[in-house]
């Protein structure tokens, strides 16, 4: 299950039986104040009672929002700059609180972070905010969790082909060229491709990887000019 923060909370209070899915995301706190109400659910459900005290061997913290309102830190609303922060930062700092303890010797953790938490994205201050907030909470646990043997990693994906890009882009064929010219590959993500490279950082090929940022962006990082 893939989406933003705030709709992935409605989901989960309209279909308690997609709480399961949302266990492995940073929407567990939701918007911060409505953590209450994911945590039952989460007691409630199916998968909550097949899991029991059971140890768990990997924690990935996926959802975030890009709510509609941000824009450059001058004109951005507080109530987007706070709503953008509770659900990207503080609801993955909830998910570890709540699971991280739970993590056998060996365990790992994934967060998702941002390419724009190394590159600047105009206009969009309070999701580049957060997602640099991601990264560096990241980085802090993949140190501090070391010597118990478990690793924390930041993936930093690119654009990647969801529903919600496609109909952006398709409403604007422009700005899609825009974001493309910036991408060696010439393509956005696949989501297959970056559920691999959580599933690698998930396993015990990746056992001596911990504090990393892990870049899945088509080489956008590394491109001064991307080829003709």
């Amino acid at each position: 299950l893939s989406m933003g923060g705030e709709v992935a909370l409605d989901v989960a209070l309209t279909y308690p039986e997609c709480v399961s899915a949302l266990v492995l995301a940073s929407t567990l706190a939701g918007m911060a104040e409505r953590g209450p109400e994911i945590r039952q659910l989460w007691s409630e459900s199916d998968a909550a009672a097949e899991l029991g005290d059971a140890p768990l061997h990997g924690l990935v913290c996926a959802a975030g929002i890009w709510p509609a309102g941000d824009d450059r830190y001058s004109a951005v609303g507080l109530d987007v700059w706070e709503r953008t922060w509770a659900v990207n930062v503080t609801g993955t700092m909830l998910t570890l609180r709540t699971f991280a303890p739970r993590l056998v010797y060996g365990g790992a953790v994934a967060t998702i972070a941002s390419i724009v938490a190394l590159a600047g994205f105009p206009r969009r201050d309070a999701y580049t905010a957060s997602k640099g907030g991601v990264l560096a909470m990241s980085r802090e646990l993949g140190v501090q969790f070391a010597r118990q043997g478990i690793r924390v990693n930041a993936l930093c994906p690119g654009p990647v082909n969801t529903p919600l890009l496609q109909e952006l882009f398709a409403k604007d064929e422009e700005r899609a060229q825009r974001r493309l010219v910036h991408i060696p590959t010439g393509r956005f993500a696949e989501p297959e491709e970056l559920a691999a490279a959580v599933a690698f950082l998930a396993s015990d090929d990746s056992s001596f990887i911990t504090g990393s940022t892990f870049l899945v962006d088509g080489g956008i990082s590394a491109a001064y000019v991307t080829p003709l």
